[in-house]
């Protein structure tokens, strides 16, 4: 019987670099939610490991053959599960979310493949494992395997339950441009920012928008010397009929903005999508709670 897991697009509220270690890494803090806008991993019985990706966004993953990271998600769990035995699963991917573009489309898959094949193989892992076979495939996959809402620190392995976070419709946009997590830090200059957590959790969208007025995303400035068409991206965005704040997403370059609603969004991204036909823009609504995985 074959499993499948929702993988849904990670949106960095707010993110502040407040630090750098010794071997080069960078130390965050950030509110890190997840919407109800992305890809879909199966798994269904095999002999061998496999993947098949379609969807709207599939061809931008042609040639990474092996090195897909969902691939090396099931690679790494595999080895766990029995070494020297491989264990084998059919993957397929829908790839709906726009590939290096700020939203952690590839950790969410790969996060979202974890969960579906420790339920295929019978193979269940508490957090702390799950999070320690996951963190070398990338900084995103401690929060993507929660698919939660969270306080994210250190590198991305420190995780806090963000209990609360009220529902809020999004609208994301990129302007077809993909732009490399590692290019981005590699052009950050200035000093360091410090935490930006509050509390109370705010009860509605408009609350959630006037907490997070005080904070930014300190990858803004760098991501723009790369694409500065994200400084429209976020003027159109910003003007959207209902729209309560608007912002990149991690290192760019997807933008979003909140809105009061599912509702209020849906309508503001068909303004967006006849304005700016060539942009990858959707609307939904953010996740309070993790997706299920369920069998097909």
């Amino acid at each position: 019987m074959a499993i499948s897991a929702f993988a849904p697009a990670k949106i960095n509220l707010y993110l502040h670099v407040v630090g750098r270690r010794a071997d080069g890494y960078h130390l965050l803090d950030s509110l890190v939610a997840f919407a109800d806008i992305g890809d879909r991993v199966t798994a269904a019985p095999a002999a061998g490991l496999s993947l098949s990706v379609e969807g709207p966004e599939a061809d931008a993953l042609d040639g990474l053959g092996e090195d897909n990271l969902v691939l090396r998600a099931a690679r790494l769990l595999a080895a766990q599960v029995k070494r020297g035995d491989p264990r084998g699963a059919a993957l397929s991917l829908h790839k709906v979310l726009p590939v290096s573009s700020g939203i952690g489309g590839g950790s969410s898959d790969a996060a979202a493949a974890l969960r579906v094949l420790t339920r295929l193989w019978r193979h269940p892992l508490d957090d702390a494992a799950l999070t320690a076979l996951a963190l070398p495939l990338g900084a995103d996959m401690p929060a993507c395997l929660t698919a939660r809402p969270v306080w994210v620190g250190g590198i991305g392995e420190q995780l806090e339950a963000a209990a609360g976070l009220p529902p809020a419709g999004i609208v994301l946009a990129n302007p077809r441009r993909s732009l490399p997590t590692a290019m981005v830090f590699q052009a950050r200059r200035g000093p360091f920012g410090t935490e930006g957590r509050f509390a109370p959790m705010p009860r509605d969208a408009a609350g959630l928008a006037a907490a997070l007025a005080s904070c930014r995303n300190d990858l803004t400035e760098a991501a723009l010397t790369r694409v500065p068409d994200i400084a429209r991206v976020l003027d159109r965005l910003a003007r959207l009929p209902g729209a309560l704040m608007a912002r990149m997403s991690g290192s760019g370059a997807t933008c979003f903005a909140l809105f009061a609603d599912r509702s209020t969004a849906a309508a503001a991204a068909v303004l967006l999508a006849r304005a700016e036909p060539g942009w990858w823009s959707t609307a939904g609504a953010l996740l309070t709670a993790a997706p299920p995985v369920a069998e097909d």
